[in-house]
């Protein structure tokens, strides 16, 4: 099995190709940070005795995806399953941040994965089930001022995934969204945890069973995973509650703690 993942050199495309590297599966890995790929290649290869191929890849540039394209085709290879794991998050007020820095979140999250998974899909191996992962995320449930951008974008994901899901079904294409909670990637993403209190301790996801139990359920033709039980629970609730309602507490929510974050 061929299996190409974006955003491969961060904590959970890191975390994506070591459970399919243990399960086999030769790899295409790529990410804007050249530096981190060359060791997971080496690392990965020696622990499990795969094939990896790395391209380091601007996905927000067209040219630079057309560059990773023609060499996927020089190679002659054929995907299995695309992990779309790339993507960015930011949040504070949306008119104190940088207008570009705000496009950013969008071109990266969603424009930069539509390119990549159009590709990609022109490049499946014929007459062979084809499995998609969207890394979507557990704000995509939720209208959440001060993360406004992001969880739109992740909101997008979501729908578009399901949608795509039903598009593709009758073709032999399995389409994923996964909602993680908080993930400790980075000293950053762990800081940001923290100041949530007990509500992010409890939303927080094992980065290594979630990748086991999200590449499962692809394969399995599942269309949304949300890992964790207290993640469900406010998922439920997310979809009854008035979402005025929401976005009124979550900024209260979000404004405090950025105040120990961001403001301090």
């Amino acid at each position: 099995m061929n299996v190409m993942i974006t955003g491969a050199a961060g904590g959970l495309g890191r975390a994506m190709a070591c459970e399919c590297g243990r399960r086999g599966y030769d790899l295409f890995l790529t990410d804007i940070n050249d530096k981190g790929l060359a060791p997971l290649k080496t690392g990965l290869e020696r622990q499990f005795g795969v094939n990896v191929t790395t391209l380091a890849s601007n996905l927000t540039s067209p040219a630079s995806l057309d560059s990773l394209m023609a060499e996927v085709d020089r190679r002659g290879i054929l995907f299995d399953m695309l992990l779309n794991v790339a993507g960015v998050d930011d949040e504070g007020a949306f008119v104190e941040m940088d207008r570009e820095k705000v496009v950013g979140i969008a071109a990266i999250n969603d424009v930069a994965t539509l390119r990549i998974t159009h590709s990609v899909l022109q490049r499946r191996r014929p007459g062979s089930k084809f499995a998609i992962v969207f890394v979507s995320s557990m704000a995509s449930q939720f209208p959440i001022p001060l993360k406004a951008t992001y969880a739109a974008s992740k909101r997008f994901l979501l729908d578009f995934a399901e949608a795509l899901h039903a598009e593709l079904k009758p073709s032999g294409v399995n389409v994923l969204a996964l909602c993680p909670g908080g993930m400790a990637t980075k000293d950053s993403v762990i800081k940001a945890i923290e100041v949530q209190g007990l509500g992010g301790a409890v939303t927080t996801n094992h980065m290594e069973l979630l990748t086991r139990r999200t590449i499962d359920r692809v394969l399995k033709g599942k269309t949304v995973y949300i890992p964790g039980a207290w993640n469900r629970t406010f998922a439920f609730f997310g979809k009854i509650v008035p979402r005025r309602v929401i976005a009124s507490y979550l900024y209260k929510r979000w404004d405090k703690a950025q105040a120990k974050w961001l403001k301090g």
